[in-house]
């Protein structure tokens, strides 16, 4: 197969050291994967980006963001939203130049909202979208006004589809994780953890308020360190037992998973997948996520940790967690969720795709 693939103008692929950007990740696994099996990849990156595929297209496009922010951010009357939006739709109008010219079999775009144009107006190629984000209403109804035959949807767990069942949904494609870069780990620390945005959809609030109240200690690792919800929901509540350890190089994490007895996860929002359950349960470390999305997907409940309902939920599962067994959490993800199996996954979805045709 030939295949054509972007994910962002923002940042170079990999992203500069201190971003940590989830899709990239699982982007950057899929190219050099599909590119190990034998397939021809080619990615669409600004100018910097490093992958072991085919081939990679920057077309002299420069990172929006990065060391050094790009120089049209300094002006004071840009609109930073229309500037982001053009720099992933000018690598996606290079896809289709070399798509119009019969160079790529399959697109394959992550940024599916600034590429449904393209695919209803040139129909001649099948793409595949990726979706990473939540489908509310007005996004399936947009998917909806943009639907052709030749656009396809993977969803990252069956759950993400609920919303919109009615799409043309090519299949579920779970999150990979090497393995290597999260190693089991048999004897953890007596505490819990917090790792991810701090935002409040990932709950951060309620996780110290289980541990405030269960007399947990909390270790809280993630970005960003300010505003509103940071001020009012987390710095207040900052003590011996409730600290901040600043954001963590993605490469540093597993050693706080593994750590960690617990990673509490009392999400907020109707989690597409959830990379944080599955680099945690390959550590050992059990999960205690609210049910949300995916949740009862990807974490086995009672086995590699527990789905729960609200804060006083939480807190009974806390008290439990010594009922999980860590072999039992880091064999869940060995069984589902390996970038072998999430390459092999999307190769056979490109396949069936490319065998049907438009």
């Amino acid at each position: 197969m030939r295949i054509a693939t972007m994910i962002t103008g923002h940042y170079t692929c990999p992203p500069p050291k201190g971003v940590i950007y989830a899709p990239m990740l699982i982007v950057k696994a899929v190219a050099e994967g599909l590119t190990k099996r034998g397939q021809k990849v080619y990615f669409f990156g600004p100018e910097g980006s490093k992958l072991k595929v085919t081939k990679i297209f920057s077309g002299g496009l420069k990172p929006l963001h990065g060391k050094r922010k790009h120089q049209i951010l300094r002006d004071p009357k840009i609109d930073s939203a229309k500037a982001a939006n053009l720099w992933d739709q000018y690598l996606i109008s290079l896809i289709y130049q070399g798509a119009l010219k019969g160079e790529y079999d399959l697109i394959h775009i992550h940024p599916v909202d600034r590429a449904l144009p393209f695919g209803l107006a040139i129909k001649k190629i099948p793409v595949v979208y990726t979706l990473h984000d939540p489908i509310y209403p007005w996004r399936a109804e947009i998917f909806r006004m943009f639907q052709s035959k030749n656009q396809y949807f993977v969803s990252l767990s069956d759950a993400q589809r609920k919303p919109a069942p009615d799409l043309n949904w090519a299949g579920t494609v779970y999150n990979g994780l090497d393995l290597k870069k999260f190693p089991f780990s048999e004897k953890p620390k007596d505490h819990c953890l917090f790792l991810g945005r701090l935002l409040p959809t990932k709950g951060v609030k309620e996780a110290i308020a289980a541990c405030k109240i269960t007399g947990e200690r909390l270790i809280i690792a993630g970005t960003p360190s300010e505003g509103d919800y940071w001020e009012k929901e987390i710095k207040p509540h900052l003590n011996k037992n409730i600290q901040y350890v600043g954001n963590i190089p993605y490469e540093e994490t597993y050693k706080y998973y593994g750590q960690a007895k617990v990673t509490l996860c009392p999400i907020q929002w109707e989690e597409p997948f959830g990379l944080t359950f599955i680099e945690s349960m390959a550590t050992g470390t059990p999960v205690i996520a609210f049910d949300r999305g995916s949740a009862r997907e990807i974490i086995k409940d009672g086995e590699t940790g527990f789905v729960v309902k609200n804060v006083e939920e939480m807190i009974k599962a806390i008290k439990k967690i010594g009922e999980i067994k860590r072999e039992g959490c880091r064999r869940w993800v060995e069984e589902k969720f390996t970038i072998e199996r999430m390459v092999n996954d999307y190769e056979k979805v490109f396949y069936q795709i490319i065998r049907k045709g438009n």
